[in-house]
């Protein structure tokens, strides 16, 4: 674990220490989110913290990462850095916003399944669909919605000071604590460079926030985590119980990215295309506990997702699809609880 361990250092330390500087040159090219109705804030912010989050990862990746795994790490970061080049122009204003959901998500999940990083829920079980063929088309599909569901979740959440970083941070840690158990070094590295990024960026974001992230910090971690997803295994462990643990992992994003696409689809919006304060936090915050409080609420709900992954690794099959039932009701009854909370409508 000692390379984790300094992957984490390095870029905890590069993204605490460089997003002073991408505040400044955000302000000098002009990439700065003003206030607005749909907005928190009610200051002019730069929105380049992107920039530190980005170098300190990448720094820690390509320090600590073997030559047997270099080829690979190389390939996530061209999908990585697809997107994070993306997620800036859009903040500058140069890029329709469909273009990141269209085209460079879908894209940046090609690359993966390109470089032989896919979801195999299918190819395993090949012969009952009769088709090899078939199966890993599937497979690919699942993984493709998987990718871009993933980016896209993040890229939503970044609505509130301290919540796509903190959310980000506290999932990276439970795949590092994963990475550590399974003995997966590469996993481990990625995802303590993420840890540390993630944290590093977090203490200048916190509310209140002195910088954003923006979009390329956003869909960068959110890529990231979903091909951590993807890596993370559990061979001793049956498929359902490796499915349901990235799942949960992530079940913060996963769920207000549901709440949002259920709502708005009741409201005869398009999920992606509407943007509003109508997520998690904007109703939580609207009950009385604030904006802090609200994403403080989220950490902790992150926090129990990642221990609830943790117990699964001693549940059986049933077991699994138990709690997978009752988390799905509840998670039902929460979203129709949230509906009724107030919210600001689009």
């Amino acid at each position: 674990m000692y390379n984790p361990i300094f992957a984490f250092a390095i870029a905890l330390i590069t993204s605490i220490g460089l997003t002073p500087a991408a505040a400044q040159i955000a302000l000098r090219l002009d990439i700065i989110d003003h206030p607005g109705p749909r907005k928190v804030h009610r200051r002019a912010v730069p929105l380049l913290g992107s920039l530190a989050i980005y170098t300190g990862a990448v720094l820690a990746f390509l320090l600590f990462i073997d030559g047997s795994s270099r080829n690979q790490v190389i390939v996530i970061l061209a999908g990585a850095s697809l997107l994070f080049i993306v997620g800036i122009l859009d903040d500058r204003g140069l890029l329709h916003h469909q273009v990141k959901l269209m085209v460079a998500m879908p894209l940046a999940g090609l690359i993966l399944i390109a470089s032989g990083i896919h979801f195999t829920i299918f190819a395993s079980s090949a012969m009952y669909l009769g088709s090899s063929f078939l199966a890993f088309f599937l497979d690919y599909i699942i993984t493709l919605l998987w990718v871009v569901g993933i980016t896209a979740a993040f890229s939503i959440l970044d609505h509130m000071d301290g919540l796509c970083a903190g959310v980000a941070a506290v999932a990276a840690a439970f795949v590092l604590l994963f990475a550590g158990i399974s003995g997966q070094i590469l996993v481990g590295i990625l995802a303590a460079s993420i840890f540390g990024a993630s944290l590093g960026f977090l203490t200048w974001n916190f509310s209140p926030a002195k910088i954003f992230m923006g979009d390329g910090g956003a869909m960068f971690l959110g890529f990231m985590m979903a091909t951590l997803g993807l890596k993370l295994r559990f061979p001793e462990l049956p498929q359902v119980i490796n499915l349901m643990i990235p799942i949960l992992i992530l079940g913060v994003p996963i769920f207000d990215t549901t709440l949002v696409t259920i709502s708005r689809m009741r409201r005869g919006l398009v999920p992606f295309a509407s943007p509003g304060k109508d997520h998690t936090a904007h109703r939580l915050a609207n009950l009385g506990l604030g904006h802090r409080d609200s994403v403080l609420v989220l950490y902790m709900l992150g926090i129990l997702f990642g221990m609830l992954a943790l117990l699964l690794t001693w549940f059986s099959v049933w077991q699994t699809y138990i709690l997978a039932s009752v988390m799905f009701a509840l998670a039902f009854l929460v979203i129709c609880i949230l509906e009724k909370a107030p919210y600001e409508r689009q």
